[in-house]
């Protein structure tokens, strides 16, 4: 299935509408927009949405088959209006019986119904009822001393908001505009929410005009008036995001899959992978922090694991033709270990004859075998031996191209030894055992396991904080296989950022020990430059880009401040800062114990935040490195209360600014920030679901509910 949702739009039935400019020309030659609905179907493609139309025969369940939204867009008989298609406005019993057992089934069905809806002929009504919904045939006017009329036309009717404005299916919603509507009799169906209703100054008064509802395992909308989403008023107001919006959500019923995505991989099920992960996980309960075997009594086994181990690396050196020259260097390695004594290990060699940055393809594997330590996970330089895949597909592939990072590789799960069943999310180079560090060439992103932690964490604080997301970003937690082709593209860009701007002090790259605060800016830059990347490039009609601002946005405010211990948390307090900077200009909002967010002004305040990050970093280029420690700590401190106890709150009179950095360095608190009372709170409500991500990878079973 698609990682994004198909559309179909029906054009059998005599719409009104047609999704082809050059139909609708032809259905109306004086004003064409007044017949498309082709910038409907743009704003859903610019999304990533499929869009097809059924455009011949009845709707059946076969050609209903693959998709996951049905659009039926004011049927209307032929004297009544020009119209595509051959068939009549009027759905028979059985292909009423066909949409309804669709949407039963999580299909979702978005209806665009109109002003004075008996006229038209059709039986939109018929099938409205399976769902305890109907259109009141009227045309709603809005009074002339009511406000709500949009350009100073009486039928032109501005909606007054329905349920939680400007959050959920309203994420981003302040002002739609409805041309000549009818009214929706929602009476008999009490769970629907009513997305915007007209005004007490309007006749009728307070009446929906577009609800929401669910059915069975599917989602049904209605709006009462078509003319909002064709061409000549959809980019007018908020009424194309509301399209979207709708749309989207109609599509979250339970055909959506959100199965892993991982491929079967016949390797993993092989003997002698079983048997060299089986060696592998012996012998490193043999080896000390550092990879050697101390004990000499356990070196006649430990060489015997070696010996299976070249054995079924020989073996499975078949499948790997892309690693031929590093398969043949890692027995050698191997070998030169045992012959020292099972002394610290040095695989220099055979590390620098993986290249997996030379084989950037779709689904290949790869057999990583080598002494190391896992960030976040086991500290020690001990065995560990994986299978990997690489996840490049052409869309990401184009991506890179235009964010030039050879060296980075997208890689998922398919299995791996203890060090590996941690919070460790990445493959790097500098992990392994080596008698000097060489300049690498390559450094792996384990996808999966950020995506499905992703989508744990976050599901469990959307709920705890009664977040209502907008439908994308409720797409986004719903998909595995979304979310890690998101994190893809997230850490591309943020990993090409480590080496481009105004670099005076990155203390990533000169690897020297500086107060943590800096790291902090460091990371978060990174991550603020993806954000405001994906911002352009959501302009730009880019399908993952909208899901990359949400994956930066909550990760970094509800994973990354409540993960790890408080000691030099540098992740952590990026994401304090976010939150704080977010919540000073009014762009996030703790009310009434509900978490809230301005959707509309989310990006530009993110954006805001990482050009003032980059002025302090242009800045500090003029500045001494502790001058640029202090302007840092200035900077952060404003937005994040500094611990009561520190120094360096105190100002530059408090440090010993004439003795060697180690000396302001030391000064530091271990959490110099602590977590505001915010955090303090979700700290101790989300420990159980973010110790449950440790290990976590696609396939690992969700335990969400557990957990929360």
């Amino acid at each position: 299935m698609s990682v994004f949702p198909r559309v179909t739009f029906e054009q059998s039935h005599s719409s009104a509408w047609s999704i082809s400019r050059e139909t609708a020309a032809r259905l109306n030659p004086a004003n064409p927009a007044d017949a498309s609905l082709a910038r409907a179907v743009e704003s859903l493609t610019a999304k990533g949405l499929e869009v097809s139309a059924h455009d011949a025969g009845p709707l059946t369940l076969e050609a209903l088959a693959g998709q996951d939204v049905l659009v039926i867009a004011h049927p209307a008989d032929a004297k009544a209006e020009r119209v595509v298609g051959d068939l009549p406005p009027v759905l028979d019993a059985d292909e009423i019986g066909v949409v309804e057992e669709f949407v039963r089934l999580g299909g979702g069905l978005v209806v665009l119904a109109e002003c004075d809806q008996d006229t038209y002929g059709n039986n939109v009504n018929d099938l409205l009822a399976r769902f305890g919904l109907s259109v009141t045939s009227t045309l709603v006017h809005e009074s002339a001393d009511g406000g709500r009329r949009h350009q100073g036309n009486a039928t032109w009717v501005l909606g007054e908001p329905g349920a939680g404005l400007g959050q959920g299916l309203l994420a981003g919603v302040d002002e739609i505009c409805f041309y000549r509507a009818g009214v929706i009799d929602v009476s008999q169906a009490p769970g629907s929410l009513v997305l915007a209703r007209t005004s007490a100054t309007a006749y009728p008064s307070g009446q929906p005009l577009a609800t929401a509802t669910r059915f069975g395992d599917g989602r049904v909308v209605v709006l009462a008036d078509s003319d909002i989403v064709g061409d000549d008023s959809i980019d007018e107001l908020d009424n194309a995001r509301l399209w979207t919006n709708v749309v989207t959500w109609a599509s979250g019923g339970s055909r959506r899959s959100t199965a892993s995505p991982t491929r079967d991989s016949e390797t993993a099920a092989a003997p002698e992978w079983l048997r060299l992960k089986a060696a592998v996980e012996e012998l490193r309960l043999m080896q000390a922090k550092d990879g050697s075997v101390e004990d000499a009594g356990q070196h006649p086994r430990a060489a015997e694991l070696v010996d299976a181990m070249k054995t079924e690396i020989a073996a499975l050196a078949p499948r790997f033709p892309h690693d031929e020259a590093y398969l043949k260097a890692l027995p050698v390695d191997l070998t030169t270990w045992v012959e020292s004594g099972f002394a610290k290990p040095d695989f220099l060699d055979s590390l620098m004859a993986f290249r997996p940055d030379l084989s950037r393809e779709d689904g290949i594997e790869h057999l990583v075998v080598f002494p190391m330590y896992t960030q976040n996970g086991n500290p020690n330089r001990v065995f560990e031996a994986l299978l990997i895949s690489v996840q490049w597909p052409d869309w990401l592939a184009k991506v890179e191209a235009t964010y030039d990072n050879p060296m980075f590789l997208a890689v998922n799960f398919i299995d791996f030894t203890p060090g590996y069943d941690t919070n460790s999310a990445v493959l790097f180079p500098e992990t392994v055992a080596v008698r000097e560090v060489p300049k690498f060439s390559w450094g792996a992103i384990f996808c999966d396991r950020e995506g499905a932690r992703f989508r744990r964490v976050v599901s469990s604080a959307s709920e705890l904080l009664s977040l209502q997301l907008p439908p994308d970003a409720e797409r986004l937690i719903a998909s595995q296989e979304l979310a890690q082709s998101t994190f893809a593209m997230w850490d591309l860009i943020h990993d090409r950022t480590h080496s481009h701007g105004d670099l005076p002090f990155d203390p990533f790259m000169i690897k020297q020990r500086m107060p943590f605060w800096m790291y902090a800016l460091e990371e978060l830059r990174c991550d603020l430059n993806a954000f405001r990347q994906a911002v352009e490039l959501e302009k730009q009609g880019q399908a993952y880009a909208k899901s990359v601002q949400y994956a930066i946005l909550f990760d970094r405010l509800f994973r990354f401040p409540i993960t790890g211990d408080r000691v030099r948390n540098y992740d952590g307090l990026g994401g304090q800062l976010m939150f704080a900077y977010l919540h000073k200009n009014d762009a996030l909002r703790w009310t009434d114990n509900k978490l809230s967010f301005d959707w509309r002004r989310v990006p530009e305040v993110v954006v805001a935040l990482c050009e003032d990050v980059e002025r302090l970093y242009r800045s500090g280029i003029d500045r001494s490195r502790v001058g640029h420690w202090l302007a840092s700590f200035e900077f952060v401190s404003g937005y994040v209360a500094p611990h009561p106890a520190s120094t360096w709150a105190q100002g530059a009179k408090a440090l010993p600014l004439d003795g060697p950095p180690k000396g302001l360095t030391d000064l530091v608190q271990p959490d110099e920030f602590p977590l505001n009372v915010f955090y303090e709170a979700l700290r101790k409500k989300m420990a159980d679901v973010i110790a449950s991500t440790s290990g976590i990878t696609a396939s690992t079973p969700e335990r969400q509910k557990e957990s929360a």
